[in-house]
């Protein structure tokens, strides 16, 4: 029987390459979008095709729905139930950036809010609901230990790295960290692991408008690993948690920045 995971903005960009990852180890998928509907339908192709390569046979559905808002949480978990019957693995991955950078002396209450709804509150809320479920397969599974669900958040480098003309992007990203310490050890009692991974600058389509800037960078020595991060590397570390080589750890963050987080003098 395959795992399950749910990943959350899996249309395009580090989403989809982590539904990638997981499709190559034969996870089936629910593949949630906001609103590009054709790149959704791509993501799923493409990862049937990849478990296939694999040898793997897998289902990949997807499902429509804002995470900023209630209402479709609560449409997208009873759809993963209804399909698949369990959860293994939930990737928060979702997260959208403010429509205009704006100096955080001028930015506004709206895209605050927009920002936040989306990236911190809608994460924060869809975890509440998929640990109630999770921990429900864990009692139903008894002592066997065969339920060992995970949770997994996908942060940012703006969590500690300030970025002034996007304030609320990197205010948003510090409020969703404290998700993972905060399930992690409400769930440990139930075999329920929480991790937080922490991309740096990674190549998608939401970092094409600043590729000049951190080409340079990068070529200047921002990050010791003198390269741009893929979704690929961010989906491995997923595939790492996936396959339970972390089982005792819970609460960890881990970086998949190039080494950006290094001091260095």
């Amino acid at each position: 029987m395959n795992a399950v995971a749910l990943i959350t903005g899996a249309s395009r960009g580090i989403g989809r390459g982590i539904a990638l990852e997981l499709a190559k180890i034969g996870c089936d998928l629910t593949i949630n979008f906001r609103s590009n509907e054709s790149a959704a339908q791509q993501t799923v192709q493409t990862c049937v095709a990849a478990a296939k390569a694999c040898g793997h046979s897998i289902r990949a559905e997807m499902f429509k729905a804002d995470i900023a808002q209630s209402e479709d949480r609560r449409k997208l978990i009873a759809f993963a139930k209804s399909t698949f019957g369990r959860l293994d693995i939930l990737v928060n991955n979702a997260g959208i950036a403010p429509e205009a950078r704006a100096d955080i002396l001028d930015a506004s209450e709206e895209s605050f809010d927009r920002v936040l709804n989306t990236n911190a509150k809608g994460p924060y809320f869809l975890t509440q609901l998929v640990a109630r479920w999770m921990i429900e397969q864990v009692n139903r599974a008894g002592d066997n230990g065969k339920a060992k669900p995970k949770i997994v958040t996908i942060s940012s480098i703006s969590a500690y790295t300030a970025s002034p003309n996007r304030g609320e992007y990197c205010v948003a990203k510090a409020a969703l960290s404290m998700l993972t310490p905060l399930f992690a050890a409400r769930l440990a009692e139930y075999g329920i692991n929480v991790y937080e991974i922490r991309p740096g600058i990674i190549d998608t389509d939401m970092t094409q408008a600043v590729k000049a800037k951190y080409d340079k960078l990068i070529h200047e020595g921002l990050t010791p690993i003198p390269r741009w991060g893929t979704p690929e590397d961010v989906g491995l570390a997923v595939v790492a948690i996936a396959r339970d080589f972390m089982p005792f750890s819970t609460g960890q963050i881990i970086d998949v920045d190039g080494g950006f987080h290094v001091r260095r003098l």
